[in-house]
């Protein structure tokens, strides 16, 4: 199980936000938290402990020199998404994004766009794509959810659905939506979940807060899935220590 850090954009700054908040009306969140230092201030912090496979997301319009600035202090050290899509791939790969997170262009409409997976992944390639599955629970099953967590479609998180997807793609990004920001533990029923039917690399985020959850995380993934974690950190102001989860992931 690694440690993959985050830094949240909203607005061109550094943040952490309840995830469910976020609206389309003036790009609005509930936020937990907002940092005085720059992107590149937390990309050093990360690439001075080797923790790559992090991610830079772009919540919302307004950020892009924000994820510019971020992407320069590490070459392919971080990930990269919000809004991307086949057309302006390559332009966060050339900036100096080690993958790009995509959601919203591929789950269109409810449902799967085939036809614009397979134009992302002729530009990207599957080695540098992450598919970011982020779900809510409905009726016993998790369901993929998009624009900006609010949309349901019709995917079911499952092995076949798992299996079909990491044909296209490097990784698998999952928040639990329902819970993340809350920092009221983990979704463990979904980490089992990951662990017993992804074939590929995953990241789990969502509602972690204490080393005991880390270690709940570590036990229900049998260490195959890897933790991300935002507002509980202290360096994001939460009562985890930052340093703490480094050390319990190395």
């Amino acid at each position: 199980m690694q440690f993959r850090p985050c830094i949240d954009l909203h607005h061109g700054k550094v943040k952490q936000i309840v995830g469910s908040s976020l609206t389309d009306e003036n790009n609005s969140a509930q936020v937990n938290f907002e940092s005085e230092h720059s992107p590149a201030y937390f990309v050093q912090m990360y690439r001075q402990d080797s923790l790559r496979g992090g991610h830079i997301i772009k919540l919302g319009p307004g950020n892009e020199m924000a994820a510019q600035e971020a992407l320069a202090g590490w070459s392919e050290g971080l990930q990269i998404g919000g809004g991307i899509t086949a057309e302006n791939a390559m332009d966060h790969l050339d900036m100096g994004a080690s993958h790009v997170i995509v959601t919203s262009y591929v789950f269109r409409d409810g449902r799967i766009n085939f036809a614009n997976l397979e134009k992302l992944v002729a530009v990207t390639g599957k080695e540098r794509l992450v598919l970011d599955l982020s779900c809510k629970a409905h009726d016993g099953q998790y369901f993929i959810v998009t624009d900006r967590w609010q949309t349901f479609t019709d995917t079911v998180i499952s092995q076949e659905t798992l299996n079909q997807l990491a044909s296209y793609c490097d990784e698998f990004l999952v928040h639990a939506a329902s819970v993340e920001g809350l920092m009221a533990g983990p979704d463990l029923k979904l980490v089992r979940l990951l662990a017993d039917s992804s074939p590929i690399p995953v990241t789990y985020a969502g509602g972690i807060a204490t080393l005991e959850d880390v270690e709940a995380v570590r036990s229900a993934g049998c260490s195959r899935v890897h933790i991300t974690i935002g507002s509980a950190l202290d360096i994001f102001g939460g009562p985890l220590s930052y340093r703490s989860v480094v050390q319990a992931c190395q």
